[in-house]
Formats: C-alpha cells, structure tokens, sequence
C-alpha cells in the first residue's frame, strides 16, 4: 500500500520472519506501523477451547495491525506469519509523520479500512444467519472481487486452505469439506487436483 522508498525514507526497517513466527500478540500495545514485502500474515485468536478463529488474512504489499494504532489500544488479535516473510516496519511516531506530510497516503488507509469494515459487516451477518453454503460462497465471492486470485481456463482459483476457509467464515474444517463438495455437484465452484476454483 505504501511505497516501500517512502517508508525507507521516514526509517523504516526490513526483517525476515519464518513460517508460524509470532509478529506480535493479542493484549501488546501497538508501537509500529507493519507492512508485507512478501509472503502471508495473519491475523487469529484463539477461544477457549484452543480453537484458531482467523480475523484476515494479509498478502504482498499489504499493511496490518494499523487500527489499534491509531487509537492506543491493544492488539485485539495476534500476527502470525502464515509462509515465510518479509516485513517492513516504522515507528508509530514516524508512520503518524509520514501521514501527515502525505495526504493521499492517509485517504488510501482510510479507503482500506473501509473495505475492511465492509467485508467484516458481511461475514458478521453471514456467520450469524446464512447456512454454510451460503456463507462459503459469499466469502469466497467477496474475496475474487477484492483479492487478486489468479484466473485461468478453470476459474478462479481460490487461493485458501479448508481449514483457513472454516476460520474466515465461523465454520469446522469438516463442514467446509462437506459444503465445498456438495457445491461441487451443484456447478458452484470446481474441485480440480484438491484445488477449489471459482
């Protein structure tokens, strides 16, 4: 989202995470804007009984973890790097600076964080209401229309694991499995080599 020159210019620094590296924890204060050069984040809790639930997913050039640093709250979930990663980090001080002297910086964040809202608007009442073919296809549709899956003489290829799936959307594992089949033989996506398309 931010050029990676611009961030470098207000002092931002790169390092390297390995696959299941903690970024950082649910309940720390926040003190740096983070930012995907490459790989994969995620954003997860965990409820009592030790299940995952996802709250997003993250990919390349893409920043995370930014609301709470606006408003001097904890993180309300923890970062985990879901491949190995590469990520630029600035400051708090700084990222507010880079803000301020770049306006448009500013009005893209504000549109990113609105297509967040949105998407965690639709998933609340679809977790809430809608059965879990309705739901897998929602999810999967809003993310062809704002992720960029690759498209090919298959379809869209939906870039998520079953279990990663089931965390978006509220559902078991198990469940996915069964509504991703059972939306096979309706025509509604394609199951070709275990990948799912669109």
């Amino acid at each position: 989202m931010i050029a990676i020159e611009l961030l470098e210019k207000y002092g931002a620094l790169r390092k390297s995470f390995e696959k299941n590296a903690i970024l950082f924890e649910e309940g720390n204060l926040p003190t740096h804007y983070y930012q995907i050069i490459s790989g994969e984040v995620k954003m997860n809790n965990y409820n009592d009984d030790g299940r995952e639930f996802i709250q997003g997913i993250f990919y390349n050039d893409q920043g995370f973890g930014e609301p709470p640093l606006f408003i001097d709250q904890l993180y309300p979930a923890n970062a985990v790097a879901v491949v190995d990663s590469e990520i630029i980090y600035l400051p708090k001080n700084n990222f507010i600076k880079l803000l301020e002297e770049n306006p448009t910086i500013s009005i893209q964040m504000i549109g990113d964080f609105a297509r967040r809202l949105f998407y965690k608007s639709i998933m609340a009442a679809e977790i809430s209401t809608q059965e879990p073919e309705h739901r897998v296809l929602t999810f999967i549709d809003y993310c062809i229309e704002h992720l960029d899956f690759e498209k090919d003489e298959n379809g869209y290829l939906i870039n998520f694991t079953r279990q990663q799936i089931g965390d978006l959307t509220g559902l078991r594992v198990e469940t996915v499995i069964r509504t991703i089949k059972s939306l096979e033989k309706k025509g509604s996506l394609k199951i070709i080599n275990r990948k799912v398309y669109r």
